[in-house]
Formats: C-alpha cells, structure tokens, sequence
C-alpha cells in the first residue's frame, strides 16, 4: 500500500538562535528568503517563519512579515507560508499583527507552559482572539502542542467553531521544562489524536539533539515532520549544519530509507485542504 507523503516544515530561523550559535541562521529577509529557496529545493513545503530586528532581536513588524511572504511567494512558488504568532516575537495583540497579510497557516498555543526559563504565557482571551483573527483572514492554524491538554483544547476549540478546519497538530516535544522526548508518550499523543480529531493531520517537532529522533519517530508513524535552524542548529554534536536545506535532506533520507514519498508543495496543500496559489 502506497503510504501517505510527508509533508515537510522547515523552521528557517525562529527567535532564539543567532549568527554566533550557527552562521548559517538567516536573520535579514533576503537571508530567510535565499535559505528557504534552498530548502523548498531540498523537499520543504511549509516555511516556519519569523523575522527579527538587525541586531538579531525579535521582531513583530508586520511589514518585515510582508517583505518575507513577498519574497517567498516570488522564489519559492506553491510553498506554504506560515507566519509564527509565538510570544517571544512581541506581546498581546501584536502577536497576531501580521494575520491580515493572509499567510496560508500560522501557529497557535492554545495553552501555556514552561520553557527553559520562563512561562510561556498563552492565555485564554489572547488565544481567542489570535483564532478569531485567522477565521477572518482565512488563515489556517498549526497548533503547536507543547502538552497533552493543548491537543484537547484544539478538539474544543474546533467543537465550538473557534477553528473552522479540523485542526493541523503539531507535537512539540524537547522543550525544557515542557514534555521532553519520551515515546511512550508521543504514542499516546498519536492515539489522543485518532481518538479526539480523527480527521486531522499531525506534525511532530523535536528541539536541539532530539530533532533527528522525533524527525525519524514521525516519519515511521505516519505523521509529517518538521525540521530547521529555529530548533537545532546542529548536524551531530561536533558538526554544526551548513544550511536549513541540510536539515531538511536529512528529512527527506529518512523518507527514502522508510519507502515515504515525500510531499511536493500540491500534494502538501491538497493534504491540508489550502487552497491553491492564484
């Protein structure tokens, strides 16, 4: 039986990692632009997409978000855009600034939870809002779940006609101090999701070392995958990757090595139900 492509996500630069982790981060627009091309060459058909201030701080500018989406559109043609709604990018309100630009996707916590060093603040009306704001604009949301409850948020959110398609999930798992990388439960994540969204596709995000074993773990489950400089900026522990293209190549070995085709960007949008470029 011919399996199910994966589509593949690339997390191009995020708002933590800088040139001094990895060179190869992409900060300028024409950077995130250029590394993307390469990446969408490489087999990526979503870009993750943040942008940040020239002295690599994060940005929320919604016009740096129209400069990147112009870009992309232009170089990587069919791709799908997802803006990040994540709050190290800005506070409140100003996290969802750019939705009225119409990516095709942008992420959404629907819960909080710890990080590293802080609390990762997500709270009900903000989270309300941003989804209000996507069903105006059509813009279809990624869940990222940082925790189980987040997964039965989503099934309410969709339920009560918050999130008008059966939500995309993204697990996201090797966040310190939030679920680390423990397969027992990303099985019962997988479960959760037949159970409570049994139409919905899922994704699955593994952060620093833990990228390649949640890359391989969704790939054999029949998930689809993300990868990219925003989460790991290494290839192996002495090796830093050269580009998000690496990274993304490294996605795609594991889907050669496992008989998975590899989603191009119109099996990636008829998947998800996006509509097609004009």
């Amino acid at each position: 039986m011919t399996q199910k492509p994966c589509i593949i996500c690339v997390a191009i630069t995020g708002s933590l990692p800088t040139k001094a982790d990895n060179p190869a981060v992409p900060v300028t627009v024409s950077e995130q632009i250029e590394s993307t091309h390469e990446a969408f060459e490489a087999g990526a058909t979503i870009c993750h997409a943040h942008v940040r201030n020239d002295d690599e701080t994060p940005s929320s500018d919604p016009d740096k978000f129209a400069a990147l989406k112009e870009g992309l559109e232009k170089h990587c043609p069919g791709m799908i855009i997802q803006f990040s709604t994540g709050g190290r990018s800005g506070a409140g309100q100003a996290r969802g600034g750019h939705l009225p630009l119409r990516p095709d996707m942008a992420s959404l916590s629907v819960g909080s939870n710890n990080f590293p060093t802080r609390v990762y603040e997500n709270p009900p009306d903000l989270v309300n809002w941003l989804a209000e704001e996507m069903l105006t604009y059509d813009v279809m949301p990624e869940i990222e779940a940082f925790d189980l409850s987040h997964i039965h948020q989503a099934a309410a959110m969709f339920r009560a006609g918050k999130i008008a398609r059966s939500p995309y999930v993204q697990f996201v798992m090797g966040v310190k101090n939030a679920m680390p990388v423990d397969r027992p439960t990303f099985d019962f994540y997988i479960e959760t999701m037949s159970r409570l969204l049994p139409d919905s596709q899922w994704c699955a995000a593994g952060i620093g070392r833990d990228q390649l074993t949640i890359n391989e773990w969704a790939v054999t489950s029949g998930g689809h995958a993300r990868c990219g400089l925003e989460d790991n900026v290494r290839l192996d522990k002495t090796t830093l990757a050269p580009s998000n293209a690496a990274l993304v190549q490294r996605v795609v070995d594991i889907c050669d090595q496992n008989d998975r085709p590899v989603a191009n960007w119109q099996q990636a949008r008829e998947i998800l139900g996006l509509r097609m470029p004009a």
